[in-house]
């Protein structure tokens, strides 16, 4: 088809959405669930932030709160979604390791707090599971509701269907200026709708800074490689350690938590200097993902710290038993942060809302927010049945 006959793209629709990362496309797909026409207007010519910047780590089982819920509905929407848009999902659960006695003091917490949801496993069956180090291994975590996807392959094969098979229109490099009542402002001009919501991420302090400051709205900065292994071991599993005890709100109930940071901030302190919370997930051609550290600012350095690669790398070899890792890429993740929150969910205008995941669980959750979001934006006769 020649240029002359290209068909222009639509300048109006019942719902714009601005983003065409998870939460984004979250809220086209939910949209068009309810029958409603929707635009997705995307900066670049495809996804690039957080949500593909990630382990692909659907970690049901550490939310707590709306964050749970949101999980759980996200759930059963992964897997439907990864059925029709044909990308890879794996309900491969999450073993999280324990090597301290405090590690295993909060886990048997959370398992009588979750009974049927997490068992508490002893060393025989954490190494019938994964290749871990038998080393100082006293036990672990074994949640089996969680996913993973490759969310490089993921979030691509979601846009392609969400255009072709469900009829979202997508804007990319298109840039949105700003949002009022019926209208956003955009680079390729003005975009109609009944309702608008600007899912930009970190971004949404350029589209709306009064919003991102009321919150204290930072960018989250995390170290994360990908690297192989020459023996070509499986890890079916996500892998974690006692140190994303301390970062998930699910575990934050368990009386033992404050004896256990107590430890690790006795014995290493340089990871919660770091903040580090040490995840392992392979990906579908076998290749690990691995990190993360997390330091907070409105605009953080571009400079990478090696010495915090090095530790990262330290810790996975350990885990792994001293196994060599060959690293093929290195990137920063960034996601947006809010201290005290995980959602942020703000009403610049009417009929506009900002939606910011503000705690790193956008894949884990995102699925299950869009249709409370909606529910609020539009009149109950466009409401799901």
């Amino acid at each position: 088809m020649g240029s002359g006959s290209r068909r222009r793209p639509p300048t109006d629709a019942d719902l714009v959405v601005v983003g065409a990362g998870i939460v984004g496309l979250a809220h086209a797909l939910e949209a068009g669930r309810r029958g409603l026409s929707v635009i997705v207007v995307e900066r670049d010519d495809h996804a690039r932030g957080a949500s593909v910047r990630n382990f692909g780590h659907c970690f049901m089982s550490a939310q707590t709160g709306d964050a749970l819920d949101f999980a759980l509905e996200a759930r059963t929407r992964w897997r439907e979604l990864a059925a029709a848009a044909g990308f890879w999902l794996l309900e491969s659960g999450t073993l999280l390791v324990a090597r301290l006695h405090e590690e295993l003091d909060v886990i048997r917490e959370f398992a009588a707090m979750c009974p049927g949801q997490a068992h508490v496993l002893g060393p025989a069956e954490v190494l019938e599971r994964a290749p871990v180090a038998s080393r100082g291994l006293l036990g672990g975590l074994w949640t089996p509701l969680d996913y993973r996807v490759d969310a490089r392959e993921a979030l691509p094969a979601l846009a392609r269907w969400l255009e072709q098979e469900q009829g979202v229109a997508f804007l990319w490099r298109t840039t949105a200026f700003g949002a009022e009542p019926g209208v956003l402002a955009t680079s390729r001009g003005d975009l109609t709708a009944e309702a608008i919501v600007i899912a930009a991420g970190h971004d949404v302090d350029g589209l709306h800074p009064e919003s991102a400051a009321n919150a204290d709205l930072r960018r989250c900065s995390l170290h994360m490689l990908r690297v192989a292994l020459p023996d070509g071991r499986t890890i079916v599993p996500a892998l974690a350690t006692g140190l994303a005890l301390l970062r998930y709100g699910a575990f934050g109930a368990c009386p033992s938590l404050p004896t256990l940071r107590a430890r690790i901030e006795r014995d290493r302190p340089e990871l919660l200097a770091a903040e580090v919370n040490l995840l392992v997930t392979q990906r579908a051609d076998g290749d690990l993902v691995i990190g993360d550290t997390h330091t907070y600012a409105h605009s953080p350095t571009p400079f990478r710290d090696e010495r915090l690669d090095d530790l990262l790398l330290a810790e996975v070899s350990s885990l792994l038993d001293g196994a060599p890792l060959a690293v093929r890429e290195r990137w920063h993740g960034t996601y947006a942060h809010a201290p005290g929150r995980e959602f942020l969910v703000t009403t610049p205008a009417a009929g506009v809302r900002a939606v910011v995941v503000t705690s790193g669980i956008g894949m884990t959750t995102a699925l299950g927010l869009a249709p409370s979001v909606l529910s609020d934006l539009f009149e109950p006769s466009h409401a799901t049945p």
